[in-house]
């Protein structure tokens, strides 16, 4: 028999399950409603000898009607706290709008001192995942697999309303924490919310509880089994949690990227955070810096948006520290990724970008190849 996989992923559109649960959640009208969804098919690409998964595995995940949640302005040496319908929808869409003079991070004082730093910090070996570590490390753990995972912990992020920091955070965990050690994969959910759970602690301000991590596989693992696999994580990754991703590159590169920009900046901060997203399912991004993927998302969003234009320039290169050459085997991974030539069945982050709140650009087509002209050297100053 095939191996029974573990790893069990959340559709979107909820169907009603249970009906004895119903019929008690209908007589308690205090008491929050839980969503059961539907699983899809998880296919298994081990090579040689390796049988696809079993398929039509279910999983509960918990929706409560939540009240409005404080929203937290990251800033460095400065925390804010609003409670309004629009910090809720920032929060929501994970998208910084509106950046202010008064933020150490865009502010021209500090803004190279922090950014040469996270650069440098980016690249320490301790804060990176090894680029090869499937082929090196792992036995029965497939980049399938990991694309799974990682697309079924986009839903759940989405489900909790948690900020897109603390899901970036959780694919990095997990990068690095396969990098050093070989799991099967009957336990790869597990170390997906076990991740989650230790990034919601470092970002969040109301994280959820183990339960909920729990409720959201269906009880496949005990609140034991995730506090131990949590223990884990934290120790192989020697409680070094707080390392650069994409995000923490993209306010700032996409700030740079509207000095010259004519059409809608909310668009170009939408679709720059939904090709970041893609990047996070690609086990082809990991081999590189977080901020050389950030890079090529403005590039491959400029050439979206704007395709018969330049999509680089002086000022992006001069504060990326990037020239166009550098990015296009990136950028030809996240065009693939656009234009679902690879990572079709993936759809969370595609179906996510689809709604209205981020203005459906995920919709958006960029020209079927990029041309080669726009990865020579820029000529304007």
């Amino acid at each position: 028999m095939a191996d029974q996989e573990n790893c069990k992923r959340v559709t979107r559109l909820a169907v009603k399950k249970r009906a004895a649960e119903e019929a008690m959640q209908q007589l308690q009208p205090q008491q929050s409603k839980k969503k059961r969804v539907v699983l899809g098919e998880i296919q298994n690409v081990l090579p040689s000898g390796n049988q696809g998964l079993d398929e039509n595995q279910k999983l509960g995940v918990e929706t409560e009607k939540q009240k409005l949640k404080p929203k937290r302005n990251v800033r460095k040496g400065k925390v804010s706290v609003k409670v309004t319908k629009n910090a809720k929808e920032e929060k929501d869409s994970g998208i910084d709008l509106g950046v202010k003079s008064d933020d150490p991070q865009m502010c021209g004082t500090y803004v190279s001192d922090i950014y040469e730093y996270l650069h440098n910090m980016e690249m320490e070996a301790k804060r990176r995942p090894l680029p090869d570590y499937l082929e090196k490390v792992q036995k029965d753990v497939t980049a399938n697999m990991r694309g799974i995972l990682i697309d079924w912990l986009v839903e759940v992020a989405e489900e909790y309303k948690l900020l897109s920091d603390t899901l970036y955070l959780t694919v990095s965990y997990i990068d690095r924490f396969l990098s050093v050690n070989a799991i099967n994969r009957q336990r790869l959910q597990l170390l997906g919310v076990s991740s989650m759970l230790v990034a919601s602690k470092y970002e969040e301000i109301s994280p959820p509880h183990v339960e909920d991590f729990c409720y959201i596989t269906d009880n496949t693992y005990t609140k034991e089994d995730v506090v131990k696999m949590e223990v884990d994580v934290l120790k192989s990754l020697k409680f070094e949690m707080g390392n650069p991703t994409t995000k923490t590159f993209l306010r700032r590169f996409t700030q740079i990227a509207q000095e010259d920009y004519e059409s809608s900046s909310e668009q170009l901060e939408f679709l720059a955070g939904y090709l970041a997203e893609l990047s996070l399912l690609d086990y082809g991004c990991v081999k590189f810096l977080p901020s050389l993927v950030t890079a090529s998302v403005i590039f491959l969003s400029r050439l979206t948006l704007q395709p018969q234009l330049h999509p680089w320039n002086s000022a992006l290169q001069r504060h990326s520290g990037y020239r166009a050459a550098d990015l296009k085997e990136c950028v030809g991974i996240l065009h693939d990724l656009q234009m679902n030539r690879r990572g079709s069945a993936l759809v969370a982050v595609r179906e996510k970008y689809k709604q209205q709140k981020f203005k459906c650009v995920s919709t958006l087509s960029s020209p079927s190849e990029v041309p080669g002209s726009f990865f020579e050297d820029i000529k304007d100053h």
